[in-house]
């Protein structure tokens, strides 16, 4: 394999050898995508069936169920199938595909999540002025600019990876093909392709979080001026969900690119991976329905029962 031309597969990281554990992963991350599906799912349904739901808040709730479902659909179930048929091995094109679809929805997940910052400020903050500027018209414009930049960044990264050439083997070292690991496999010179995804990324990243941080300082002094105890707590139960899923997204992701990076792959790395890339689709949906009644209320009414 001495070009990228030539380069028809790659072998992912397994996460043991042994055909019982092999077995027992299978299980595991079967358990851990239907909870997803099911709860994903139920979120998308409940939202698009029930018209008390339809508001800007669930609106952006439903784009992010329908993200999460996508970006754990893009790397549990090919890791599922080569656990359970003990083989490693993803095609060029499927890895292509992998890094695309993953950089696209975790792009747009952290999108959707600021347009919903955003969407608290202004219905806290400016109660009076909601309704106008948060109308149909303009939600369905910030859900798709989210969605358009979620494509270009996935777009502008996919092809400035695999525009490299390969020739540093095929062992990619995860559980599914991630840029920092194919550029460890590229012979040409990956430092200035290294150097523009990291400060690209960084500059995203850090504009989005310092947006939904200025915004919950604003919605914080705001809840702090209303006069009742109830309307205090009132106004900050609709803003915890958005808040926790938040800050697991960041500190799974800061947790995963910040650690000390190693040469060999290692049992860590892979439960760090297996936190950033599986956790938050699987806890989402659970964040948001445990203590909202209004979903609560909806899953009643579609579904008949007291």
């Amino acid at each position: 394999m001495s070009n990228r031309t030539t380069m028809t597969e790659f072998l992912l990281l397994g996460f043991s050898e042994v055909r019982e554990l092999q077995i027992l992963h299978f299980v595991v991350f079967l358990v851990i995508y239907l909870a997803s599906l099911v709860g994903n799912l139920l979120v998308i349904i409940v939202v698009a069936l029930d018209n008390h739901l339809h508001t800007p808040m669930y609106f952006f709730l439903m784009n992010l169920s329908i993200v999460d479902l996508g970006s754990i659909s893009v790397t549990v179930p090919k890791s599922m199938a080569n656990s359970l048929m003990n083989t490693k091995y993803i095609s060029y094109a499927g890895c292509v595909a992998q890094v695309f679809f993953l950089l696209f929805l975790l792009g747009e997940d952290f999108a959707i999540l600021t347009v919903m910052a955003y969407d608290r400020y202004v219905a806290i903050c400016q109660p009076l002025h909601y309704e106008t500027m948060m109308n149909s018209r303009a939600c369905v414009q910030m859900a798709a600019g989210a969605w358009i930049s979620g494509i270009l960044y996935s777009v502008l990264h996919t092809g400035n990876t695999f525009a490299l050439t390969f020739c540093g083997g095929n062992m990619v070292d995860q559980f599914f093909c991630e840029i920092p690991q194919l550029l460890k496999l590229a012979c040409s010179d990956s430092y200035l392709s290294e150097v523009g995804v990291l400060v690209f990324s960084v500059c995203l990243v850090l504009g989005c979080f310092i947006f939904i941080t200025v915004s919950y300082v604003q919605i914080f002094k705001s809840v702090l001026r209303i006069p009742s105890e109830q309307g205090r707590h009132k106004a900050l139960s609709t803003c915890l969900p958005h808040l926790t899923v938040v800050s697991l997204f960041v500190c799974t992701a800061i947790f995963a690119y910040l650690k000390p990076s190693s040469n060999s792959p290692s049992a860590l790395d892979l439960v760090i991976a297996v936190l950033y890339s599986v956790l938050p689709p699987v806890m989402n949906p659970l964040i948001y329905t445990m203590r909202n009644k209004e979903i609560k209320a909806a899953l009643r009414r579609l579904t008949g029962c007291r």
